[in-house]
């Protein structure tokens, strides 16, 4: 899902996929739907896919009440629709979404209303490592080849964040 799919489309769905998933998503790092490639993408390396759902090797299901697709493989897919745009920074925006409907699977349900933290095991991406609830490293991801300094505008360093020495 990107920024530009959701303001156009107004409905999206967050597939939240578990730490067995590692692989699966790596496979669709660096790639876009966008075709051609935006110019910021081609600098990070980033090659256009039309289907995200083959490179990855995971199954498209229908969702209820919006258009996108659910991940079948995702224990957990949100399906969403967009309230407001929020612009900040310049070019970034926080999107917020309304849940509209959960997908969860029984396995990770505690109640029918309600996930079991025991159960579930979320794949977290935190400076581009993945990782699960255990504190180490999931897997490598392909994100992680690029320098974090491709990111920044015009080279600019983060403001307010203070070096240990």
């Amino acid at each position: 899902m990107t920024t530009e799919n959701l303001l156009r489309e107004r409905e999206c769905v967050l597939n939240l996929p578990d730490v067995t998933m590692v692989e699966h998503v790596d496979r669709i790092a660096r790639t876009t739907g966008s075709s051609p490639v935006p110019e910021g993408k081609v600098r990070r390396g980033y090659r256009h896919v039309a289907d995200k759902f083959g490179l990855a090797e995971l199954s498209a299901i229908p969702s209820d009440l919006v258009r996108p697709p659910r991940v079948a493989q995702c224990p957990i897919q949100l399906e969403a629709t967009l309230v407001d745009a929020h612009p900040f920074g310049g070019l970034a925006q926080a999107l917020e979404v309304c849940i509209e409907r959960v997908h969860a699977e029984e396995q990770v349900l505690a109640t029918p209303n309600r996930i079991d933290p025991d159960e579930w095991r979320p794949l977290i991406m935190s400076f581009q490592r993945f990782y699960g609830l255990t504190g180490e490293q999931a897997g490598s991801s392909r994100l992680a080849e690029i320098p974090e300094e491709s990111y920044r505008r015009n080279g600019r360093q983060l403001a307010g964040v203070a070096q240990s020495r």
